[in-house]
């Protein structure tokens, strides 16, 4: 019989992210970050606060050509009256459920407020991304399977 090198660590640990996967199933809206630690069992979520902007440096110059960060729901362009459909939390971007499936939109379809856009996969757990208003996908902005922040713009949605 072959003794475990962990302790059992291993297995506590998967049983702490099975309940913060249960836990974060259970929790209506999206998430900002999720902790969790098998050492004295801890799990901490925290959930973006709608009050506060988003925070960090000022855009560089090297950063000009990237689409700039706008709080949820603003107006991507003034002119045409687009707006952002935002990462919810830091994580994979994923425009479909599986590789290989059909994404979710594709440019030039129009989405109700609460559709699922895409996902955002964060410490094995998959993040529904949902439309805040209706509107007409006008541009992807982050290519499938790339790391995003906490509020980075994914799409540029048009008023329908």
């Amino acid at each position: 019989m072959t003794e475990d090198p962990t302790g059992g660590a291993a297995s506590t640990l998967d049983d702490l992210c099975r309940r913060a996967a249960e836990l974060i199933g259970a929790t209506a809206g999206p998430l900002k970050s999720v902790r969790v630690r098998a050492g004295e069992l801890s799990v901490e979520v925290e959930w973006p606060d709608a009050a506060a902007p988003p925070s960090g440096p000022p855009p560089s110059a090297a950063a000009a050509s990237a689409p700039a960060l706008l709080p949820a729901g603003e107006p991507a362009g003034a002119e045409d009256g687009s707006f952002h459909v935002e990462a919810p939390l830091v994580g994979t971007f994923y425009r479909a459920s599986s590789p290989g499936a059909r994404p979710f939109v594709e440019v030039g379809d129009e989405v109700e407020e609460g559709r699922q856009v895409a996902i955002v996969e964060a410490m094995k757990l998959m993040n529904a991304v949902t439309a805040e208003r209706s509107g007409r996908v006008v541009e992807v902005l982050v290519p499938d399977g790339r790391p995003v922040e906490y509020g980075q713009p994914l799409f540029v949605l048009a008023p329908v």
